[in-house]
């Protein structure tokens, strides 16, 4: 069956790409596939094209290659921007066509864990653990905050590091006499969502805003007490067989009931549905206290044009399990850079991903390091270049942030299967019965059981 998906996906890369009349992605550079990667006669130039969904505004690439360009005397790096806004969607159609036109490629970026490892499976990424030997012989899992090992190898290196955290309005902490935590569990956060919960009807102030699942997405908000363990982080195991006999899954869907039917500290999933909410706009306009949600809100938590911050925010870690589980674990998005499999500047291309995560990110300075080695006081600087250009960066806790991030590390990779979304979305519907009162835990547990192996199933013949 993967070997039949394999195909088929691949299949359909080709045929669009033959309908695009075999374009690729945008060549800022101006040359063309066949003469970029080429050597001059000396044969000393040598010319990597880096395929990114970044933008120059997210990544400062114009400064970044510079550094890298200056520090390695004939070697240029192209970078080929796949969208002008930013678009991992977009970006990984464009990346897809340009692989199936055959255009040369040495550096790739992927955005998320399942692209990563459905380009792996396509055989678009070279393994890097001979080049790794070779270059010391460090251990992916010790160097970086994120594991990238897919079936035993490597196949990139990890950028930046957004972890998840929780967002608070300090200002409702202090009047609630609460203070920022800094190791906490979710019995922990229940309670402080009760505390901070205010009013009623159309004026309530919610302790918190959980913003999903959502026809097969936001998925985290299902799994809550699963993803801060340091394997077993999602509904389906990496041979593709079901996790759902997780007690934390059971756990999940006790803490969402709880909060929301219970004790009412939760913002309702029917009003989310209904009325479309949008994270930000609960937290900014200061509709609830509490939002659990990845740190790409970074950029955004010191107010921008288009949402102010009229309020102070603190950041807390994403809350453990149990009080003597360790602390830091989380979901966690990166960027995947790897070297191409068709390139022809291996070597060269894995020199340029390794300096990339490491000291590249520190010379890029738009995001927090995935690099291990990172001192703690770097990372504060990376922090205050972010929040520098917030409209009032004086009303966020810094100490609080930085303290987060630093102490918060990613799980393993559990590679998707191909069926993984059919999966999302049987289990999201199983949920929206539970939430909205048609069934109960047990139903609902033995429900997504069944219908996840019955997905399985059909998916094996």
């Amino acid at each position: 069956m993967r070997k039949k998906w394999l195909a088929g996906l691949l299949a359909g890369v080709l045929t669009t790409a033959l309908l695009a009349g075999c374009g690729g992605g945008n060549n800022e550079a101006g040359n063309s596939p066949a003469e970029s990667g080429k050597p001059s006669d000396s044969g000393k130039k040598i010319n990597l094209r880096l395929y990114t969904h970044g933008t120059e505004e997210n990544y400062n690439w114009t400064k970044t290659i510079a550094a890298y360009e200056e520090a390695n005397p004939g070697v240029t790096v192209e970078v080929i921007q796949l969208s002008d806004k930013g678009d991992t969607a977009e970006a990984m159609k464009k990346l897809d066509l340009a692989a199936a036109s055959s255009e040369q490629m040495d550096i790739l970026m992927f955005s998320d864990a399942a692209g990563y490892a459905q380009r792996v499976a396509l055989g678009m990424a070279e393994p890097l653990d001979d080049f790794i030997a070779k270059d010391g012989g460090y251990k992916v899992e010790e160097e970086y905050k994120v594991d990238t090992h897919l079936n035993g190898k490597v196949y990139a290196l990890p950028g930046k590091f957004n972890p998840w955290y929780v967002l608070l309005n300090k200002d409702h902490l202090d009047e609630a006499g609460l203070p920022v935590p800094t190791d906490w569990t979710w019995d922990d956060y229940a309670e402080y969502a009760k505390k901070l919960t205010k009013g009623e009807g159309s004026s309530k102030r919610y302790g918190t805003y959980f913003h999903g699942p959502q026809g097969g997405g936001w998925m985290e908000y299902v799994k809550l007490m699963m993803l801060n363990q340091p394997s077993g982080s999602d509904f389906l195991k990496a041979d593709g067989s079901s996790n759902l006999d997780d007690p934390n899954f059971r756990r999940s869907l006790e803490l969402r009931v709880r909060m929301e039917k219970q004790d009412k500290s939760s913002v309702p999933y029917s009003d989310m549905i209904s009325q479309k909410l949008a994270y930000r706009t609960q937290f900014f306009n200061q509709s609830v206290s509490m939002l659990t949600i990845g740190s790409w809100m970074n950029t955004e938590i010191g107010g921008t044009d288009k949402v102010p911050l009229t309020f102070h925010v603190a950041v807390a870690p994403y809350p453990k399990n149990n009080p003597e589980d360790p602390i830091g674990y989380t979901p966690v998005t990166t960027d995947y850079m790897a070297v191409s499999s068709s390139s022809k500047h291996k070597e060269e291309a894995y020199k340029f991903i390794r300096w990339y995560t490491t000291e590249g990110q520190l010379v890029q300075g738009k995001n927090v390091p995935a690099w291990s080695k990172v001192p703690n006081e770097d990372v504060a600087k990376i922090i205050d270049t972010i929040l520098s250009s917030a409209k009032n960066p004086e009303l966020v806790d810094r100490e609080s942030l930085v303290r987060t991030l630093v102490a918060s590390k990613a799980s393993e990779i559990v590679p998707p299967a191909s069926y993984q979304s059919e999966v999302y979305k049987a289990i999201n519907e199983e949920y929206e019965k539970l939430i909205l009162g048609n069934q109960d835990i047990d139903t609902t547990i033995k429900n997504c059981q069944e219908r996840t192996a019955q997905i399985i199933a059909s998916n094996k013949k």
